[in-house]
């Protein structure tokens, strides 16, 4: 069977190759069913295994994985490097071509970057944390330094993610972005956060994550952003979501040169 995956609709060269796992496809039962990519979160390693060879078929191409922490590493990814140690890192770029610049995702957001030449790409796990501590601006500056790329010859493609609708944050999401908290009932200084009450009654705010990468993004010189709106919390057949579900998959997203 083929498997179904999403592929970015972003201007990028024909030698720039994109995809993105959904849940559909794979081997894994229970909470994890069925195409769990992440080997971490409790599924049979057999079975994870087994997915993960059926995704790297389905890329004609290596995908790196990394070990996401949460941080703003940034891994470069050479020929040999696609049987490396699993370094801690939550970004990685390459020119070599062939390997696949992979990150997973369960609600987190997954951000794929290629030079507008062709000559490079990269891709990031974003997270609150990842992205208040910089990420992407990590990310962005690996391929200028190491690519000479600037972020005005970047393409970025934002993929899903959990959504405005769904990401109830605490002050502490606000801080993190430099975003004062305000009463419930008031508008927040930053658009991108806006008050509400919580599920569990409590006063917080809902966030825009792909509107707040967008943002950054921007800020860092990038003209051209690229997003796929489709909400992981609010599609169960689709995505496999840490929020909604607390056990549950990983999904990949690559991008890699042919």
């Amino acid at each position: 069977m083929t498997l179904p995956l999403l592929r970015p609709d972003w201007p990028v060269p024909p030698g720039v190759l994109a995809a993105m796992s959904t849940r559909a496809g794979g081997v894994s039962s229970g909470p994890w069913q069925s195409l769990n990519l992440g080997v971490a979160v409790g599924d049979v390693p057999a079975a994870v295994a087994d997915n993960r060879a059926r995704f790297v078929a389905a890329l004609a191409a290596e995908p790196v994985w990394l070990r996401q922490v949460h941080g703003v590493n940034v891994r470069r990814l050479i020929e040999t490097s696609a049987a490396g140690p699993d370094e801690p890192a939550d970004a990685a770029w390459t020119t070599a071509k062939g390997v696949a610049c992979t990150v997973q995702a369960a609600d987190c957001l997954p951000v794929l970057f290629a030079a507008r030449d062709g000559s490079a790409v990269a891709a990031a796990h974003a997270g609150w944390r990842g992205l208040a501590a910089g990420v992407l601006e990590s990310t962005l500056r690996s391929l200028q330094q190491g690519a000479g790329v600037q972020p005005a010859e970047v393409q970025v493609w934002l993929g899903p993610c959990i959504g405005p609708r769904q990401f109830e944050v605490g002050a502490d999401v606000l801080q993190g972005f430099g975003v004062a908290a305000v009463p419930v009932g008031q508008m927040a200084d930053q658009p991108l956060f806006k008050p509400c009450t919580r599920r569990d009654g409590s006063p917080g705010w809902l966030a825009d994550l792909q509107g707040l990468a967008a943002w950054r993004l921007h800020t860092a010189g990038v003209l051209h952003v690229s997003r796929l709106q489709r909400c992981t919390v609010e599609e169960p057949s689709t995505f496999f979501s840490f929020r909604r579900d607390g056990v549950t998959g990983r999904m990949a997203a690559s991008v890699w040169r042919s």
